[in-house]
């Protein structure tokens, strides 16, 4: 067999390969988590009528936030493949995201209320950024090796 054909077949296999067991329960994981969270904020949301609109808010967010995190995790099962470096971009970004919203909100928190409670979670929602923002700043990284990797393979396997 000559090496183009092993290595295209090597590709072809790497390409077919499903989740691996850790993937596969780390996301299952993600989906029970996140949907456990959004069903306790939805029953709080519901079971109280009469919340102040900056609760309510408050409570519409992280219910998005729950379902965007599910939708993910549904995805990533779904797909049933591994889905290499563009997971970690979108998990990255969706994290990024939420905890910029996370420290808005510590933040408008800090400047209506003041109280030490508001400046711990505004430090607590810096802490989370910055951690959202290396992981997405890494897996973009990541991706873009990969992808350079993948074009120099394919410029092979054309050659």
């Amino acid at each position: 067999m000559k090496p183009e054909a092993r290595s295209m077949k090597s590709v072809l296999a790497m390409a077919g390969a499903e989740l691996s067991l850790k993937a596969r329960l780390g996301y299952v994981g993600l989906l029970l988590v996140s949907a456990a969270m959004t069903v306790v904020v939805l029953s709080l949301w519901f079971s109280e009528a009469s919340l102040p609109p900056r609760t309510q808010l408050a409570f519409a967010a992280m219910s998005a936030i729950g379902v965007s995190w599910m939708a993910l995790a549904g995805w990533a099962l779904r797909a049933r493949r591994p889905l290499y470096a563009r997971d970690r971009v979108i998990a990255g970004g969706l994290a990024v995201a939420f905890s910029a919203l996370f420290a808005a909100g510590c933040l408008a928190a800090v400047v209506m209320a003041g109280g030490a409670a508001a400046y711990g979670a505004l430090g607590t929602g810096a802490v989370m950024l910055a951690g959202a923002l290396v992981a997405l700043v890494k897996a973009r990284r990541r991706f873009s090796r990969l992808s350079i990797r993948r074009r120099e393979i394919e410029a092979l396997l054309k050659a």
